[in-house]
């Protein structure tokens, strides 16, 4: 006699999927990812042995699995926190950024990059991460603008009111510009560098954000995190810089990481520090 399921009962299918569906999405491009597939694999291999009687894989699995399972929350106990905060600041509900909108707005931001450098003409983007710059932004000039290469680049246009000061991005849209941000006071700095290169690096050192500079003079764009500065940046570097941006869960140590070892193997030469820079 077939027994149709209730609807109670179809309900709570639908809300466990629904968990298990975001929950993976939150594991994501991380190291806990990798271990679900392997967990899903061996699971698989498992079911196969018992069907097939396999008394000794079965049974030597079985095992694995319990121990694995105990070495879990210790081997990922950096990921599984996250995750339970990720839950706990409702990102569980939130829909993430597809590739394909990352890519886009990636794009849109270097197209911007490229065009302000092929004229020279200077600029200074913040992308804000998980530290908020609200009063930062909150005396500027508030956008909440579509990020587009014809926004960007019309605000640093010579002549625009906006121009002089900043632009802060969040992952979404353009938050404010001719925002003035704090000038760094590390007294190992080129006494070379402009005012801008040094605000790009002041932004960074009190807060996780990132700063984007064009040069007027030199038409290049450098690149600030955490009180570091890359300059002489190549389009490949720029593109691969923003799409880990846009893509990133907020994770700044990693994002850090990720961002340097680009920036290594990429890296094709560059200006010397105690050249000019405005």
């Amino acid at each position: 006699m077939i027994k149709f399921l209730s609807v109670r009962d179809l309900l709570d299918i639908l809300i466990i999927a629904f968990l298990i569906y975001r929950i993976l999405l939150l594991l994501m491009d991380t190291r806990a990812m990798q271990l679900v597939k392997g967990l899903l694999l061996i699971g698989l291999v498992s079911v196969l042995a018992r069907a097939l009687r396999f008394e000794v894989l079965s049974w030597m699995l079985g095992k694995f699995l319990g121990v694995l399972f105990i070495a879990i929350p210790i081997v990922f106990q950096p990921e599984l926190r996250r995750m339970l905060e990720e839950i706990g600041k409702g990102s569980i509900w939130r829909r993430t950024i597809s590739r394909e909108k990352a890519q886009s707005l990636a794009d849109e931001v270097l197209r911007a990059l490229m065009y302000l450098q092929s004229q020279k003409i200077g600029a200074l983007l913040v992308l804000q991460r998980s530290t908020g710059l609200k009063d930062i932004w909150q005396s500027a000039v508030k956008l909440d603008a579509e990020i587009s290469q014809e926004a960007l680049v019309s605000i640093f246009w010579p002549g625009n009111p906006l121009h002089d000061g900043a632009a802060i991005l969040d992952k979404e849209r353009i938050i404010a510009a001719s925002c003035f941000l704090p000038l760094s006071d590390n007294p190992d700095i080129s006494r070379w560098l402009g005012t801008r290169h040094r605000a790009a690096l002041g932004i960074t050192e009190v807060s996780d954000a990132i700063s984007l500079v064009v040069s007027e003079e030199r038409g290049e764009v450098s690149f600030a995190i955490r009180g570091h500065l890359s300059r002489g940046l190549k389009e490949t570097q720029l593109r691969q810089l923003l799409l880990h941006y846009f893509l990133s869960e907020d994770e700044p140590k990693t994002l850090w990481e990720r961002i340097r070892m680009a920036l290594i193997s990429f890296r094709s030469g560059g200006v010397d520090d105690d050249e000019t820079i405005r």
